[in-house]
């Protein structure tokens, strides 16, 4: 996994607040909101959390 889990437990979704996962998508791995269904990029095991990067994912 690219993002350090210690991490992954205080970070959420800069849009609506919600739990973050890491997945696997398009040959990369991103953090994607359950519950608003952005997906933010990971760039040299740095999420990039900044909305108007985020792709939706629905």
């Amino acid at each position: 996994m690219a993002v350090d889990p210690a991490l992954l437990e205080i970070i959420v979704c800069p849009d609506c607040h919600g739990a973050l996962s890491v997945v696997a998508a398009e040959g990369a791995e991103e953090l994607v909101c359950a519950d608003c269904g952005l997906a933010y990029p990971i760039r040299d095991q740095i999420p990039v959390l900044l909305v108007d990067q985020a792709r939706s994912t629905r």
